[in-house]
Order: C-alpha cells, then structure tokens, then sequence
C-alpha cells in the first residue's frame, strides 16, 4: 500500500498547485504535452467525462481540501471560484480536452509556499478519491496521474 502511495504521490501534485488562482498566459509544463489521437480513439478527458467529469473531480477535490487542516492553510489567500475554473482548464489541457490554460506556470505559482512532500501527499490523496467518487477506472486515474507527475518538482519545495 505504502508503494502505491509513493508511486501516486508524484501525480496529484499538479492539481494541488494549479496557478492558486493568479491569471497571467504564461506557458506550464503541460501546456507543451500534447496527443497524437486517431478519430476512433477516446482522449483521456472523455475518459474522465468531459467538462463534467472534469468539474466534479475538481469540485471534489477543493471540498475535501476545504476541511483538511494539514493543507487548506495553503488556500487562505486563494479566490477559490478563479482556483477552480483554472484546475479544470489545466486538468482539461493535460488530459488532451483541447483546453487553453489562463494560468501562471506551476513553478511561478507556487515559488515561496513552501509546500511539503506531506501537503503534496494530502492532495494526491483527495485527488484520488475524487475520482474514486466519480467512478473513474484505475487504468484512467492512473493515465492522469501520470500526466501530472513531471509538474510535481515546479511545485513542492525541496
């Protein structure tokens, strides 16, 4: 169990730091992935349900970061309205939704927060069970979380 947390932890990071709601054009890391998918192929957004799935595990996520006291002190200055519309650009865009990103690089937006491994765990954890909560398949968490794991070094302070 303790390996899977470890080997999941790298991709829930991203959606705990997507911008904190600062609206600029600057390019992330995963604004540059990008899909080669072929007309009978389903994308990894549809696979997560589109603009409503995506909304729902973005709504599920903030909900549990709402009463979790080990990381919700990192939202305090958050406009939590402008937070949510830019996870659910940014998760769009990396599951290949053909999205455009409004928000800061991830490296930008989370300079000076000091987010730990442990807050980074918390997140990959309500993350998870998010998509648990919308009945997403292992195999589709799991292509998602992968897409998140190379932004988790922009965010966590080392």
């Amino acid at each position: 169990m303790r390996r899977l947390r470890v080997k999941l932890i790298p991709f829930v990071v991203v959606f705990f730091f997507t911008g904190c709601a600062v609206q600029t054009t600057e390019t992330s890391a995963s604004q540059t992935h990008s899909s080669h998918q072929t007309a009978s192929q389903q994308t990894l957004y549809q696979d997560l349900g589109g603009n409503a799935g995506v909304s729902a595990i973005v709504d599920g996520l903030l909900a549990r970061i709402a009463t979790d006291p080990r990381i919700v002190h990192h939202f305090q200055e958050t406009d939590i309205a402008l937070f949510r519309e830019r996870a659910i650009e940014h998760f769009c865009l990396v599951a290949d939704g053909g999205c455009v990103y409004h928000g800061e690089s991830m490296q930008h937006s989370h300079r000076g927060l000091n987010i730990t491994q442990a807050d980074f765990d918390a997140l990959v954890g309500h993350l998870i069970e998010s998509m648990r909560e919308q009945h997403i398949p292992l195999s589709t968490r799991n292509a998602f979380l992968k897409r998140l794991a190379p932004m988790y070094t922009d965010i966590t302070y080392q």
